[in-house]
């Protein structure tokens, strides 16, 4: 049996990832509707999580940086 854990770890930070999901989305052309999306492959879900995490490694090295 699978688990999934889609718990935010800050739950006030809910609203805003689902929003940058969304803009990742749209960025990388992936047409990402809120709720249920199993028309989509997995490599287009897998596209945009991974992007997500680009960028946030991106944004926290520039904070590290100073910049």
């Amino acid at each position: 049996m699978s688990t999934t854990n889609n718990k935010t770890n800050v739950p006030e930070a809910k609203e805003a990832m689902n929003k940058f999901k969304m803009e990742v989305a749209s960025e990388l052309g992936v047409p990402l509707s809120n709720g249920y999306n199993g028309n989509l492959t997995s490599a287009q879900n897998g596209s945009v999580g991974g992007y997500m995490v680009k960028k946030m490694i991106e944004a926290q090295e520039k904070q590290m940086a100073g910049k």
